[in-house]
């Protein structure tokens, strides 16, 4: 069971407009709001583009959660994961979905337009919306996770 969100985070390249779209119809449809960052046809774009936008409004808090999409969902997650606190996660079935939810806390779901038909891609991301992250010991490991970005980001600077 889906519970409705307050607001959906939803950007793809051109590879992923049409499942965007696909998408984004589905979740109004079931009451989410969604925030869609583009891309806006099939024109040629660069995915890094639209994973920062996704990005920048789930870690902001303006949106509860992220959905991106481009042709395969790896080259839109690895960038979606290079900003602090984004935790992206490439989705074809729907027990990854629910699992990348419950132990990871993911609050980006990344999905490619290429490999997951849009039916599959609406069973994928029901589930991952409707999965509630454990806690317990996979917070401890998040919090390991955390102190990864950190360390990172000294590193960097």
């Amino acid at each position: 069971m889906v519970r409705a969100m307050t607001v959906i985070a939803l950007g793809a390249d051109h590879a992923g407009f049409r499942l965007k779209e696909h998408l984004k119809h589905w979740m109004t449809h079931h009451g989410h709001t969604v925030v869609d960052v583009g891309t806006h046809d099939e024109t040629s774009v660069d995915y890094p583009d639209y994973a920062a936008a996704v990005g920048d409004e789930v870690v902001s808090g303006r949106a509860d959660r992220g959905v991106l999409v481009c042709g395969t969902g790896i080259g839109i997650s690895i960038a979606a994961n290079k900003i602090p606190g984004v935790r992206a996660a490439v989705c074809a079935e729907p027990y990854v979905a629910r699992l990348c939810r419950e132990h990871n806390d993911a609050n980006v779901l990344a999905l490619g337009a290429r490999i997951v038909a849009p039916a599959a891609a609406v069973r994928v991301l029901e589930t991952w919306l409707g999965a509630v992250f454990e806690g317990g010991r996979h917070q401890r490991r998040l919090d390991k996770v955390t102190a990864l970005e950190e360390t990172a980001g000294a590193i960097a600077h």
